[in-house]
Formats: structure tokens, sequence, C-alpha cells
């Protein structure tokens, strides 16, 4: 992926201050060509620098007020197919690959505890998987949040 310039930080800034404003809106606060930030936004999307709009839906709005994160150990031989089968389970929402006694740490939403038992019952019967270890997140302390790197960004 293409690091991101000043300019698209700034951009992404003013787009987080104002998700829906309009190109030419965007343009007029940065200072530049509508015609740049049309531009600018077709590259950001083209290297993968914007994410889907659903990553901004808050899970608790369908009902998923569960998090729990999974540390999983998978088999050396068949890792290929656990991590094929974690991924088609609709709850889970992130997977990712770890150093230390887990290999995979999976990010899981579930609606309640059983649920959650349900889905790590699901992950256990899935090919590769040779055990779980479940930790249930009691609170949210500090959402996931890119804005001050941004903001570093823009001073480069």
């Amino acid at each position: 992926m293409n690091t991101l310039d000043a300019l698209d930080a700034r951009l992404l800034l003013a787009l987080d201050d104002d998700p829906d404003a309009t190109v030419l809106a965007l343009a007029r606060t940065l200072g530049v060509a509508r015609n740049t930030v049309h531009a600018r936004f077709a590259r950001l999307t083209r290297i993968g620098a914007l994410k889907e709009p659903s990553r901004r839906v808050d899970p608790a709005a369908l009902g998923y007020t569960l998090v729990a994160f999974v540390s999983i150990a998978i088999s050396q031989a068949t890792g290929h197919l656990a991590e094929a089968g974690i991924a088609e389970l609709p709850e889970v929402v992130e997977i990712h690959s770890t150093t230390g006694e887990a290999d995979l740490l999976v990010k899981v939403l579930a609606r309640s505890t059983e649920e959650l038992r349900r889905i790590t019952v699901a992950m256990l019967a899935i090919e590769g998987v040779v055990r779980t270890n479940t930790a249930i997140s009691l609170v949210e302390t500090m959402p996931l949040r890119l804005r001050p790197l941004l903001e570093r960004a823009t001073d480069a």
C-alpha cells in the first residue's frame, strides 16, 4: 500500500469532521481544486486506504453487544483450513495471525454468552483447530482511533 501524504491526511481529517461533506465543500475547506479532491479519493480507494462504510456500523445497533477475543491454536498441517473455516463464521469480524502460544487472535461479536459458546464450539469443530481460549471484553475503554496518526501525518 502507498503511504498517505499530508494532503491525503488533511482530506481524511476533513471528512472525519464532516462525513457528509461534498467534494466541493472538502475542496473549499482544504483550499484545493475539486478535481484534486476527486482524484485523491479515487487513488485512496484504489490503493485500499479507504475501507468499506460498513466498518462504521456500531455492532450494538445490530444487537451484538458482546465482544470476545478468541486465541486459537491451529495444526500446522491444516492451518489453512482452520483459517478459512473460521473466516466463514459471520460473527468473526477480525482474524490476526500472531506470535506466542496462540496462532490466531480472533475478534468475535455475539448477542449473548450462549451464542458465544455456540460460536466457540463451532470453531472447535473446524478442521485444523486444536484448542481455543476465550476472553470476553467487559468494556471498550478506547475504540480504534486513527485521528492522532492522521494529525501527525499532516505535519510531515
